[in-house]
């Protein structure tokens, strides 16, 4: 391996905190040197994942939601009109004191979510229930002061790419639908980036401030920790009542409207780089792949021929919508090749003057390393079988993953054992004193209780009640 390749190799993914950090400089997705802290610069090549991956966001949401974009300034009275959730986020705004130099005669709040934003004006939309159910949503900036430690793409002070939709409806049961409905894009969002979600319903302590309930999804993380990649809210008719949001029913009668909100953050493309990268960099599903089969030519002194072939092999893969680049620059092969897997193009295909010869090409895939020749007269359609199959394999590696690492245990002994590995699943009374004390002497957090629970019975591990209720509990970031 050459000194500049060695220099740009990336730590062992089993040191995952430095793998992650190096990949995402050396992957080209974020620049974590930009002088603010908890803010970072996108390279244009993470954006294009960025664009990519927000696309199938919007493909999902657009068949019944549309996409608006409200201010991103708060007036400090409309702010501080919901107590619960301003106490939620109290210490976490950053506040907009002066125009210039003369001081605002209203404080202006940098959006660290937006219902305070949005609802002010859903009061002047909403008359009569013909106007629900509405289905807004918008990709923004948001802001939030944090004190933790900050991480790119997972722990910002600026999320800057925050998908949020506030929808409003008749009735209690419609907005629980829609919080059902929700749940089910998110997994099919994450379903089409190769990423395995597990959906609970949060403990009423970790439940959004002024909320009913919250039903979250999370990715389990390389290192045994999860991560919170999306979240959906019932509002029930609390915020309606805060900001006087009511329509006319159908006997003519002023009520409340009940109110959902959700919302996913580039969090999710932290979840698809750490789980599906590998020790040679990134390894992208090819549906947000911004390069999805790289062509290399294998030229010699007499190679006649091959450039004009791998140039009629560009242009006959993005006839058929296939992401091509060509890559004819004077570097060897290899250094070629490691460019082109640290950036985690699905396919390679090589061509020299013995493969022209032989009217035949190698394909390599990222994510098995396997290489295998295929005949130019299918190509094309030998390109596209493998880029679905090459998304289907990862999905199921990474599902296969999650699920060997969700492990059912039975005393808190139990669950602080296996969280190294992952998530333990236990059961719970539900009562709050037993869960709190569950995780303080387990040392993690309840996520919630499966969306997906079977009919079972057993013992809180605290106080030894029966329970017919089992909770994730796991390592969170």
């Amino acid at each position: 391996m050459a000194e500049q390749e060695k220099d740009a190799a990336l730590p062992s993914k089993e040191n995952f905190s430095e793998w992650y950090n190096d990949l995402l400089l050396k992957g080209e997705i974020m620049d974590v040197r930009y002088p603010v802290k908890g803010l970072y610069v996108w390279f244009p090549f993470g954006f294009n994942i960025r664009r990519n991956v927000y696309d199938i966001m919007r493909r999902l949401l657009d068949k019944d939601h549309q996409e608006t974009m409200f201010p991103l300034l708060i007036p400090e009275n409309e702010f501080m009109k919901e107590a619960e959730h301003i106490k939620g986020f109290e210490d976490e705004v950053y506040w907009v004191t002066h125009g210039g130099l003369s001081p605002l005669d209203v404080k202006l709040a940098l959006r660290p979510t937006s219902e305070t934003a949005i609802y002010p004006m859903y009061k002047l939309w909403i008359r009569s229930h013909a106007d629900m159910p509405l289905k807004l949503y918008q990709i923004v900036n948001t802001f939030r002061y944090e004190t933790k430690h900050t991480r790119p793409l997972i722990r910002l002070r600026e999320i800057t790419s925050f998908k949020e939709a506030h929808t409003v409806h008749a009735t209690w049961d419609d907005a629980a639908a829609q919080v059902d409905e929700a749940i089910r894009i998110y997994t099919d969002f994450y379903r089409q980036l190769a990423v395995p979600v597990l959906a609970s319903k949060r403990p009423d302590w970790d439940k959004f401030p002024g909320a009913d309930y919250t039903i979250a999804t999370d990715a389990l993380m390389p290192d045994g920790k999860t991560l919170q990649v999306g979240t959906a809210h019932h509002l029930g008719d609390n915020f309606a009542k805060t900001f006087d949001i009511t329509y006319e029913d159908a006997e003519g009668e002023q009520v409340y409207a009940h109110q959902t909100c959700y919302g996913v953050s580039e969090r999710s493309i932290a979840a698809l780089i750490s789980i599906h990268g590998d020790d040679k960099g990134l390894v992208l599903p090819p549906a947000v792949a911004p390069v999805q089969v790289v062509i290399i030519p294998i030229i010699f002194k007499k190679a006649e021929g091959v450039l004009e072939a791998c140039e009629e092999l560009k242009s006959k893969l993005e006839a058929v919508g296939i992401r091509v680049k060509m890559d004819a620059s004077d570097d060897r092969p290899g250094a070629k090749y490691y460019k082109w897997e640290m950036k985690g193009v699905p396919v390679r295909l090589e061509l020299g003057p013995r493969d022209l010869k032989n009217n035949a090409a190698m394909l390599a895939r990222r994510d098995t390393g396997e290489k295998q020749q295929y005949s130019l007269d299918t190509i094309v359609a030998d390109v596209s079988s493998m880029l679905d199959d090459i998304h289907d394999s990862l999905y199921e590696k990474a599902k296969d993953s999650v699920y060997s690492r969700v492990i059912d245990c039975e005393t808190l002994d139990d669950v602080r054992e296996n969280l190294p590995k992952g998530i333990a699943k236990i059961f719970w009374c539900g009562n709050k004193e037993c869960g709190l004390k569950l995780e303080d002497e387990t040392g993690a957090g309840i996520l919630g209780i499966p969306t997906d629970q079977d009919e079972c019975s057993g013992k809180c591990p605290v106080c030894g009640s029966d329970s017919e209720t089992k909770v994730y509990v796991a390592r969170t970031y």
